[in-house]
């Protein structure tokens, strides 16, 4: 019983990092219609941003607290990907909004090529490893857990309380739902519908850059190839939550987590993403528009 606990722990950890990347999928197909297939570099870009910061503080100052380093890794790692982010759909989707459903799609897989190759180029193809930021662990009724996943699990729900509460309660919200109903007539009501999908695109980055931090922190270390298993995996996640909606996108990160956290436990690992896409096939024939996925309507 006490390794099943344990597992469910390692994998809620787990399932809270592809949650929070998952969110950025789910909130730019909910306005555009679109899977940004970049979202996954711009997670892997956030880890580089934040290893490149802790690094930099290491380097020129000694002993620096690690509430700060964390603090200061998230601030700079979401104001990169944000950057990064709002770039690419400035440049590369935006004149494509209007043209052929296929055309953006090809631009956005194109994109997260150009991304991994750019980290790969600029940072090297090898691992890059840091020393734990966090190292406490705390024993509870024989149940290992770590600060850092305390940490990961924590801002996790803070991140998603805040942005349900944007989504729903503020003037922001109230333009990105209606642009997502209607982007015309959201223009001719007086919403400035490029700058409501440009800050969409920003808050998903912001978003995968605080998980490409928590990835850093929980594992120790980073590849330019970590963009592609971990958006793929928060993909299938908001697909299996329901595309659209946030909290069903953490519940599908978070389902994710846990699936493969038991099967590489009780089954051979190799299996686990065979185990992971099974499951989200058969939660689709039964429900194709996910867990928490409203019924898309046709507009005429």
């Amino acid at each position: 019983m006490e390794y099943f606990v344990q597992q469910l722990v390692n994998g809620l950890t787990l399932g809270s990092i592809y949650g929070m990347i998952a969110i950025g999928y789910t909130m730019v197909y909910g306005i555009i219609g679109m899977i940004n297939f970049a979202h996954g570099d711009i997670f892997m870009l956030g880890g580089f941003a934040a290893l490149i910061v802790f690094l930099i503080l290491t380097s020129f100052i000694a002993g620096v607290p690690v509430v700060l380093a964390l603090l200061l890794m998230m601030i700079v790692a979401m104001l990169a990907a944000s950057l990064w982010n709002w770039t690419i759909e400035r440049v590369a989707y935006r004149p494509l909004r209007g043209s052929f459903r296929l055309a953006p799609l090809i631009t956005a897989i194109g994109m997260s090529i150009v991304l991994s190759n750019f980290i790969q180029v600029t940072q090297g193809p090898r691992n890059k490893p840091i020393p734990p930021l966090v190292s406490s662990v705390y024993d509870v009724f024989g149940i290992a857990i770590s600060l850092k996943q305390i940490i990961i699990i924590i801002i996790t729900a803070i991140l998603l309380s805040v942005f349900w509460y944007i989504v729903n309660r503020t003037p922001l919200g109230r333009a990105q739902r209606a642009t997502e109903q209607d982007r015309k007539m959201a223009a001719l009501l007086g919403v400035d519908v490029d700058r409501t999908i440009s800050v969409t695109f920003i808050m998903g980055a912001a978003l995968a850059a605080v998980a490409g931090t928590m990835y850093l922190m929980y594992y120790g270390v980073v590849v330019f190839t970590d963009g592609f298993v971990p958006g793929v995996k928060a993909f299938t996640a908001a697909v299996l939550g329901g595309i659209g909606s946030l909290p069903g996108a953490v519940l599908g990160g978070l389902l994710i987590g846990l699936i493969e956290s038991l099967w590489s436990a009780y089954f051979t690992i190799d299996y686990k993403d065979v185990a992971t896409f099974s499951i989200l096939a058969i939660v689709l024939i039964f429900k194709p528009s996910g867990i928490l996925g409203r019924p898309e309507v046709e507009k005429v």
